[in-house]
């Protein structure tokens, strides 16, 4: 290179770099060709004014190298970057499954397993074990952000042995998990497995077998999928092929929001069985419920099923199997189905269909807005099947009432709510999404996002069939590709250019943006200290962005029209002590919004009829023109 020409290159470095430095504080070492720092130029750019930018959106772009963007890009052009999956993942900062490697250990003697957690097959516990006890306290727990697991068998083909298994999967985050096989083909003994992926977000979970045929044993299930937060479970086999039997499932999906569950066969060819099924999707928010076979072919069983979708909140859910075929004195009990305080879309079908003359099948409850089909006349009583809408059978303030368990105390609120001295609760605003990084656009651009190119988008994250990754890509796209609501402009985002390019062409590029400043005062009461309204509290235009669950972190930012934005600042309601600078915003006009929405759960009202506030939640934001 020509001395002239190199001078000149080396001043244009110096001065970038340096410009860089007093620009961004906390970047004084910034590499001039990383993603961050191209990131950064390219915000000076389109973005026209010298408010400092947040820490926690550049926090958010990407992590690469120049080196590493140029590297990962080729890949992504040459459709090769599944190759380099494990490098890209763990450089770019990505939500990536690993693949799970086996364990073929087999443990078969009696013992006290406290603790196991390292993301491996558990091929054999307590085989073929003859009297005994074992117990298995934790496998997978502690809210790790992506597990994946297989426990393989559990207690298989033991005689008079006693076991219990405590926690699987306990409050973990975007699990993926499999439980093949527990005590099938045991004989004696006694059972015990209280829970199983309790408290986790965004579950994919799969219980293959659950004491199949087993002779003269007594088993409990006690939680499964107990409180969980969306995702998909289901349970292929409990006590079926069975003789003589004592079987208990307590809860399955108890207080969980907008789960998908199926449940294929319970109890299924029993012989002289006594089981109980008491609670499924009870308290559910938006459950969507598939229970197949309960107790068909049974022989002289005794069956009660207590509650299936007791005071869940609408949702759809079809039970297509009771007591079907079963001969020699079958008694079931049915206590309560659908009896839901917002209506679902309920369809039972097949209670009892082909039993013998001998059986007994009592139906206690069944709620409203349901399809009842394919009955035996015989031997069937019927206490209460509820035909009338549950506004004829429930208070108006009752109702309400149970809506406001599934909206956080604090989550809306009215605007009013926000004067100086004001105190309320504050929700849970921390981010419980797995961490991730934007990736930079030159690699965004060369990746497939589109439910058209899905095969080709699981092919480059080595996705496998009904994984939790499956699940959460497709809802993702489904959400970025839905038509926009009446009013609102809307795009999904995977990097801060493409944020800053939305932003900017919705409200221009004299642009500021927001997000409340921390977690301080989540879950307790706050007290609202000095108030500020944005653009003088005027209806104003605004991006809100909002994270979406996908690999790398991807963005639904939308705009709608009339809202007003807020700053105030938090304070704790004793001391006086300011413990968090809060950003809200309030929608004038919700006349689009579905009945059902939780802010008309919690405030009461309806579509059009009141403003509804909320905050600003952790990870998310909200883009402003600048005072």
């Amino acid at each position: 290179m020509h001395k002239h020409t190199l001078f000149l290159f080396y001043v244009f470095l110096s001065t970038l770099t340096v410009g860089l430095a007093v620009d961004h504080a906390g970047d004084k070492n910034q590499n001039p060709f990383t993603a961050k720092a191209f990131a950064i130029r390219y915000w000076d750019r389109v973005i026209k004014n010298k408010l400092p930018k947040p820490t926690f959106i550049l926090n958010k772009a990407s992590p690469l190298s120049a080196t590493e963007t140029a590297a990962f890009a080729k890949h992504a052009a040459a459709n090769t970057l599944s190759t380099k999956l494990p490098e890209f993942c763990s450089a770019a900062h990505l939500l990536c499954f690993p693949e799970v490697t086996p364990n073929l250990a087999k443990h078969s003697q009696d013992g006290k397993f406290s603790v196991y957690n390292d993301g491996q097959n558990f091929t054999n516990y307590g085989t073929e074990r003859p009297g005994g006890l074992d117990s298995f306290k934790n496998y997978s727990n502690g809210f790790e952000n992506n597990p994946i697991n297989e426990f393989r068998q559990y207690s298989r083909s033991s005689a008079g042995h006693n076991d219990s298994f405590t926690n699987y999967a306990l409050e973990t985050n975007v699990a993926d998990q499999n439980f093949n096989t527990y005590g099938s083909g045991a004989a004696g003994g006694s059972g015990d497995f209280k829970a199983y992926a309790k408290g986790t977000n965004v579950p994919n979970l799969r219980f293959t077998t659950y004491s199949v045929g087993v002779a003269g044993r007594q088993q409990e299930f006690t939680s499964y999928s107990e409180a969980g937060n969306a995702g998909d479970q289901s349970f292929g086999n409990y006590g079926k092929d069975s003789a003589g039997a004592e079987n208990k499932f307590t809860a399955y999906g108890t207080d969980s929001n907008v789960a998908s569950s199926g449940f294929s066969s319970y109890a299924d060819q029993g012989t002289g069985n006594k089981d109980t099924f008491v609670n499924y999707g009870v308290n559910m928010n938006n459950p969507t419920e598939n229970f197949k076979n309960y107790a068909s072919g049974s022989l002289g069983a005794a069956e009660k099923f207590s509650n299936y979708r007791d005071q869940a909140n609408v949702g759809a859910d079809s039970f297509t199997s009771y007591a079907k075929d079963s001969t020699g004195g079958t008694h079931v009990d049915f206590d309560n189905y659908g009896k839901s305080f917002n209506e679902g879309t309920d369809s039972f079908k097949g209670y009892a269909k082909g039993a013998d003359a001998d059986h007994k099948i009592t139906f206690k409850g069944y709620g409203v807005n349901n399809t009842f089909k394919d009955y035996d006349k015989k031997g069937i009583s019927f206490a209460g099947y509820t035909k009338k809408s549950s506004s004829s059978t429930n208070s108006v303030s009752e109702s309400v009432s149970l809506a406001k368990k599934w909206v956080q105390p604090g989550k809306f609120f009215r605007e009013k709510m926000l004067k100086q001295g004001v105190v309320m609760p504050m929700p849970d605003i921390k981010d419980k999404l797995p961490p991730r990084s934007f990736l930079p656009r030159t690699i965004l651009t060369k990746l497939p996002f589109a439910s058209s190119k899905l095969n080709e988008l699981k092919q480059v994250f080595k996705v496998s069939e009904n994984s939790s990754m499956d699940k959460m890509i497709v809802d993702s796209l489904g959400e970025c590709e839905r038509a926009p609501s009446m009013g609102e402009t809307k795009r999904c985002v995977g990097s801060l250019e493409d944020m800053i390019d939305f932003a900017t062409s919705v409200l221009g590029h004299d642009v500021t943006v927001r997000s409340t400043e921390s977690v301080n005062g989540s879950g307790k009461n706050v007290m609202v200290g000095r108030v500020k309204g944005i653009n003088g509290g005027k209806v104003t235009e605004s991006v809100s962005c909002h994270q979406s669950l996908f690999p790398y972190l991807l963005y639904y930012c939308h705009s709608v029209p009339k809202v007003r934005v807020y700053e105030a600042d938090l304070l704790d309601p004793e001391s006086k002590v300011k413990i968090n600078h809060g950003v809200a915003i309030c929608h004038l006009d919700t006349t689009a919004w579905s009945p059902t929405h939780g802010a008309f759960m919690a405030l009461g009202s309806g579509p059009g009829k009141i403003e509804v506030c909320h905050w600003i939640f952790e990870n998310d934001m909200t883009w402003t023109t600048t005072d």
